[in-house]
């Protein structure tokens, strides 16, 4: 799934490269062999490129080629939720901090969504939330956080809920699908019970974890696009076509008649 002309993907790992990480672990699944692929030489396509003299195109492609050793890909064997998801990356990871980055939550921000949190991190260590505000009425559709308000929009988390009913969300400060653990929550995820929707649920595990360690929610600078929605990938194709500037006045000219 692309926005403008990039993988979704593409977004997620320069943002993650922008904030220093060096090794990424992919959770894929059925039929997803094609993420793997993209991350690899495409000989043809580079070949017509070189021949055709297009080598800004050229090396766009090649700087989003990984190192060795750079990237693993794991298979989540069952769609059983984000926690099980996260878990499937355990041996890679080891016992060291780690960030989750959502891919379908695409983040537009002046300083990158995860550098905000791993800043946020250095100051006060433990596990970092990135959070943003939402209506009320659409936090049913979330993981939501309660949280005893801080400096600088850096809150101490108190409790989370995945998915609440309707009126019961603890705050209207919804979970943003960028996050930064401690390798502890491994042990809890394994031995977590199924959840909200049947699935091992992220939140469950780091509430409880909460008990042990601290968690912040940083209130992040930036806009989130949920590309899991029609909406919001809608949203996030117009936005950062309208902000690039080899298409941004195309893109308008295109807008303005629906408008006038």
């Amino acid at each position: 799934m692309n926005i403008v002309d990039r993988p979704i993907l593409s977004y997620i790992v320069a943002e993650a490269r922008a904030a220093g990480i060096e090794h990424f672990v992919f959770v894929t699944g059925r039929q997803k062999g094609a993420i793997e692929d993209y991350f690899d030489h495409q000989f043809e396509l580079e070949a017509q490129l070189a021949a055709k003299g297009k080598d800004a195109l050229l090396q766009q492609l090649l700087d989003e080629l990984p190192k060795s050793g750079e990237m693993s890909f794991v298979r989540q064997m069952q769609p059983l939720g984000l926690g099980h998801a996260v878990n499937c990356a355990r041996d890679i990871i080891g016992n060291e901090p780690f960030a989750v980055l959502l891919p379908d939550m695409v983040m537009d921000a002046n300083t990158p969504a995860l550098t905000q949190a791993i800043e946020a991190y250095d100051k006060v260590g433990g596990n970092i939330i990135l959070v943003e505000a939402v209506p009320e009425s659409e936090t049913h559709k979330y993981g939501v956080v309660a949280v005893q308000k801080g400096a600088d929009k850096l809150n101490r988390m108190t409790g989370m809920v995945e998915k609440p009913a309707k009126g019961t969300a603890p705050s209207n400060l919804i979970v943003s699908g960028r996050y930064v653990l401690q390798p502890e929550v491994f042990g809890l995820l394994s031995a977590q019970a199924p959840g909200a929707g049947g699935e091992i649920q992220l939140t469950d595990s780091m509430a409880e974890l909460m008990k042990t360690q601290s968690f912040h929610a940083l209130e992040y600078d930036g806009v989130t696009y949920d590309c899991g929605d029609k909406i919001g990938l809608l949203q996030a194709n117009v936005a950062l076509a309208l902000k690039r500037p080899d298409l941004g006045e195309a893109a308008r000219a295109i807008l303005t008649p629906y408008f006038a």
